[in-house]
């Protein structure tokens, strides 16, 4: 076996990659010490980052491990820093074995963060989480100019900023700006961006400070670089077009970066799964010595300010804007400003390389405002786009910096043929039939979900009761017929849907066995129906013969649905034609008109052959043996009739023949197949398996959807079908199909089985979720047919049906957070919506959604709206303290405080006041107003009934107790107070000290009084109050000075 002795000893970075003796061990000396190199690469810290190191490195910690096995478990004072940023020591023998450094300590601009994931911070006094002391280098621009004064300042703030987040502060250094400060354990240490206003900071990275400290010569050549660079860069399309291209070149880093920076990326967050020791293994102790990477740097160039659009284009919403998927008019909840402002000028007869064949735009928006704008989605439909309009054949090269806001017409089904919106048809169309499934029985299943529950539903029904819920169904759809001004298109469509119930009833429902139902008056008289009523139950039947019932059921089911495209084709024929009449009527299986009109033209033997079409096969076969004989021998059949040989073909069951030169549609080319070719007690599977293969065959029409083989869809050519099939038709197969074997339950579902809409899915949810209950078959993957029915639903404001929805959508355990992750933000971006309706917000109630969620929704739409007091209630409802509290002391409390609303304030704080564990600077805070009212009561109490502020000394630790609060909060919070805040706090202190005073009168040796001045002094107050107070602390001082000399 070969081992690495480079790994023994220590070597130079040269000779530990270009120098590598190899010698072959044997016996046990070679199986010991590949245990123990194995043992101490398993044990050693991994650091990838480039500009972090260590103290030991890695390559010596290996050594160390190597020879002292457990080293890695108790290394001592372990340092760990990042160049031109800091470092952290841990102070006395920390166990660094087997940690990810590059995921667990992060520097930053003048912070350090370790465990920033608390879910896998370790207990106080394990790995990381200890003492340690930190250095960090900051940022900030040359102390030299600053006078002792202010350098001093500097100095305080850093102290103050220490101690208020835990840490102890041990010196700054102004000459090399380090900080150094020492913690017992581990969050987020170091300054803000609040803190930059109290701590001079510099504008330059520390990426650029680390190179010029570098080689020389490398920067040099850098430099030479970038020199080289900014010549090429004059030249290129964002200098043609008035932008920045060193701006323009980070943003193309950023949103596209070239193949080695994305390798780079990758070698720093996938796992490392090589042998130990391997050539190739990053964790090898030479591929993580303490060399240093140098980082090359440009000069930085003067950031220009972006430049505004040319032109800004709220359009697409006229009647004059293209495209069938646009609305007449824009989401009315979208403030949209139109206007034009100063911005390059672009000719457009200029060829750039975005033009071409590609690309009709000249400048692409994404590119001029960077990451700003990006193409995409918003709010109930709205497309945020550049270039143009949608559905335009416009050629002309335009400006692709103008910006069109489009609307998708998500509610084009509840729009009558003028393209206005009816009530009525949102009410049919949505409410009716959500209401119809809300009715139905359904089985709950409880998901957890942290401290929340959800209870998700499922539809539950039985075959017995399907035709009952789907006559509920259809009889919505026919109140939806009758409303007025329906363009025929939608009509047929309508039409549509009531077949597909009907058919669903027809192939899925089932019958009781045995025993006749007594029907209604009412049922009597709807024994006319096409279809009979599933309570008409036969008395004893077979279960065998529960197919042929079926069978006879779909056609009954089929003629109907055929009968009118029977009668177009008849009112075509003229009336010399009773031959091609009676072949229309046979197609639609009219018996009884075929024979009576045979009859009715003294055809006699044609009506008796009529009258037993689709009978026995026998019959059939006498009428094919006669065509066979004829045809052997030899009869001229130009004597007869061609209509009245095609009938005979029909009849004889050679549909192919017979249709010969005729055209019908799939469901009658599917009738004539069931009645005339196959067997009459064939079952419907068969038949359906039957009519597939001669589809696959190419001897069956194609099952286009209804909307392209009855209108409106009129240039077939212009549709992709892509073995897309009419719903009927996907209901045939399925029934064909055993249970839980049918894969196109995707496409089946799909708008584009029953609808030209490709966005109208508000039927085909009901009917899936129906088929679903019964058993029919069973899937968790259509997602997609739910959120386009809760986008739908969105779209027209209905929030709580849309929640509804997504209950209902299957719990899957790979994504068991779905249908949280979807309710949440459906009460966020339409929380405007739901919230001023009071019957959507009892109804999300009633479904169970933790009101929680609800505050919360209400709280961020509060805050975005600037009603703060608002927000501030609904966080301390949903229970999310820290924004509350935030909330509180920047805006509602001085706000309240200036109009002497003290009963609210003191209501508002010690309702947190039992969560202030959970509240970040609680004393710094709110614990401030219950400390100052409390203060003040005790103080304006009389002498003789105060217990702990009975002398002027400990008034006075209280008044400087809470006075240096006030100063610790206002450096702490920083810019994020008010100044209505700074002002209460310095209204605080001037109460606070007017109560001090008063209480020190001439009986009170002067000494004490002037402590109780030094208090006031510190006070965060107006210079003409503190000036006012300084008066009478010195004319105090004075008398105490003259008292003194006699």
């Amino acid at each position: 076996m070969e081992v690495n002795l480079a790994l023994l000893k220590p070597t130079s970075i040269h000779e530990s990659q270009y120098k590598r003796r190899r010698v072959s061990l044997n016996g046990a000396a070679t199986s010991l010490s590949c245990q123990l190199l194995h043992d101490a690469e398993n044990s050693l810290p991994t650091l990838h980052c480039s500009d972090y190191y260590t103290k030991p490195c890695i390559s010596e910690l290996a050594i160390r491990e190597f020879s002292n096995p457990g080293y890695c478990s108790r290394v001592e004072d372990f340092v760990i820093g990042r160049v031109g940023y800091g470092c952290v020591k841990f102070i006395g023998e920390t166990d660094v074995r087997c940690l990810d450094l590059d995921s667990i300590v992060k520097f930053r601009r003048c912070e350090i963060v370790i465990y920033e994931d608390d879910s896998s911070k370790p207990l106080v006094g394990h790995g990381l989480n200890k003492p340690a002391e930190v250095t960090l280098l900051l940022q900030t621009k040359p102390l030299g100019h600053l006078n002792e004064a202010e350098l001093k300042k500097v100095v305080e703030k850093l102290k103050c900023k220490a101690e208020s987040q835990g840490a102890r502060f041990i010196s700054f250094n102004p000459v090399n700006r380090e900080w150094k400060f020492s913690v017992q354990h581990f969050s987020r240490f170091g300054l803000g961006e609040e803190d930059e206003d109290d701590v001079p900071m510099d504008d330059v990275s520390p990426g650029d400070q680390d190179a010029e400290g570098m080689n020389g010569s490398e920067v040099s050549d850098d430099k030479d670089n970038a020199s080289e660079y900014q010549t090429l860069l004059s030249h290129s399309l964002p200098a043609h077009l008035g932008l920045d291209p060193d701006r323009m070149k980070d943003l193309r880093m950023l949103l596209f970066p070239t193949k080695e920076d994305e390798v780079e990326g990758l070698t720093s967050r996938l796992p490392y799964d090589n042998p130990p020791f391997a050539k190739d293994s990053s964790r090898s102790p030479l591929h993580h010595s303490s060399r240093k990477t140098v980082h090359n740097s440009n000069t930085p160039s003067i950031r220009k300010t972006p430049l505004a659009l040319k032109e800004y284009n709220p359009g697409g919403f006229s009647s004059l804007s293209p495209g069938a998927i646009l609305m007449s008019q824009q989401n009315k909840g979208l403030h949209l400003t139109t206007g034009k402002s100063e911005g390059f000028e672009l000719d457009l007869t200029k060829k750039t390389p975005v033009t071409g064949s590609h690309s009709c735009n000249i400048v692409d928006a994404a590119l001029f405002m960077g990451r700003s704008f990006r193409v995409g989605w918003g709010p109930n439909g709205i497309l945020v786009h550049s270039g143009m309009p949608v559905g335009s054949d416009n050629s002309q090269a335009v400006l692709s910096s103008v910006i069109n806001i489009e609307k998708v017409a998500l509610d084009k089904v509840t729009r009558d043929e003028s393209n206005k919106v009816k009530e009525e048809l949102t009410e049919f169309c949505f409410s009716s039939p959500l209401n119809i499934h809300k009715e139905l029985s359904c089985e709950t299943k409880k998901v957890e979900l942290g401290a929340f529950n959800l209870k998700l539903q499922k539809v539950i029904c039985d075959r017995l009761t399907l035709p009952d819920i789907c006559r509920s169904y259809i009889d919505i759809i026919e109140k939806q017929l009758e409303v007025p001004s329906l363009s025929s298109a939608t009509r047929v469509l309508l039409m549509h849907q009531v077949l597909v119930w009907e058919l669903i009833k027809v192939l899925f429902s089932s019958r009781k066995m045995g025993g006749q139902l007594k029907l209604t008056e009412e049922e009597a008289d709807e024994e006319v129906d096409m279809i009979p009523d599933v309570k008409e139950s036969y008395p004893d039947v077979d279960q065998e013969a529960v197919p042929l019932i079926r069978r006879a059921a779909f056609s009954y089911w089929l003629q109907e649905s055929v009968h009118h495209r029977v009668q177009e084709d008849i009112s075509s024929l003229n009336e010399l034609s009773d031959l091609e009449h009676i072949f229309f009527l046979l197609s639609g299986r009219q018996m009884d008109a075929a024979v009576e009109l045979a009859a009715s033209r003294g055809d006699v033997r044609l009506s008796c052959l009529l009258s037993q079409a689709g009978g026995s096969t026998a019959s059939r076969a006498d009428i094919a043996h006669q065509l066979v004989l004829w045809r052997k021998n030899g009869l001229d059949f130009s004597f007869i009739e061609e209509d009245r040989v095609r009938l005979l073909e029909l009849l004889a069951g050679n549909i192919h023949r017979a249709l010969h030169g005729v055209k019908i549609d799939w469901k009658r080319f599917l009738g004539l197949l069931m009645w005339y070719k196959l067997p009459p007690d064939i079952s419907l599977p068969v038949v359906f398996n039957t009519y597939q293969k001669l589809l696959n065959e190419g001897d069956a029409p194609y099952p286009v959807p209804v909307y392209i083989d009855e209108g409106p869809v009129e240039d077939v050519s212009n549709w992709v079908l892509n073995n897309r099939f009419d719903l009927a038709y996907y209901l045939m197969l399925l029934h064909a199909r055993e249970e839980n074997d049918f894969g196109a339950l995707k496409t089946m579902f799909s708008a584009s089985a029953s609808t030209n809409d490709p966005l109208d899915y508000h039927m085909i949810w009901h009917q899936r979720a129906i088929l679903e209950a019964i058993g029919t078959f069973s899937s968790n993957d259509l997602h997609v047919l739910d959120m386009a029915f809760v986008s739908q639903l969105l779209c027209l404001g209905q929030c709580h049906w849309a929640i509804y929805v997504v209950l209902h959508m299957p719990h899957r355990e790979d994504y068991p957070y779905l249908q949280a992750t979807v309710i949440r933000e459906i009460l966020f971006q339409y929380c405007e919506v739901w919230s001023t309706h009071d019957s959507q917000w009892e109804f999300i109630e009633s479904l169970g959604i933790p009101l929680e969620w609800l505050h919360e929704a209400l709280a961020i739409f509060y805050s975005y709206t600037g009603d703060l007091p608002k927000a501030l209630h609904h966080f301390l409802e949903c229970g999310i303290w820290q924004k509350a509290h935030s909330i509180f002391l920047t805006s509602v409390a001085p706000s309240l405080f200036l109009s002497q609303k003290h009963t609210e304030i003191w209501r508002l704080a010690t309702s947190m006041e039992d969560y202030k564990s959970e509240i970040e600077f609680w004393d710094l805070g709110a614990g401030i107003y219950i400390s100052f009212y409390i203060l003040k009561s005790s103080m304006q109490e009389d002498n003789s009934t105060m217990t702990e502020l009975d002398t002027l000394d400990n008034k006075n630790d209280a008044c400087a107790v809470l006075i240096s609060h006030l100063n610790k909060s206002l450096a702490v919070w920083g810019n994020k107070l008010s100044v209505e805040g700074r002002a209460v706090f310095s209204k605080m202190a001037e109460e606070i000290s007017s109560l001090l005073l008063s209480d020190s009168d001439e009986g009170l040796p002067g000494e004490d009084q002037l402590n109780c001045f030094e208090t006031i002094f510190r006070a965060p107050m107006p210079e003409d109050l503190r000036s006012y107070h300084l008066q009478d602390a010195l004319s105090l001082f004075t008398c105490h000075l003259s008292e003194m000399a006699q």
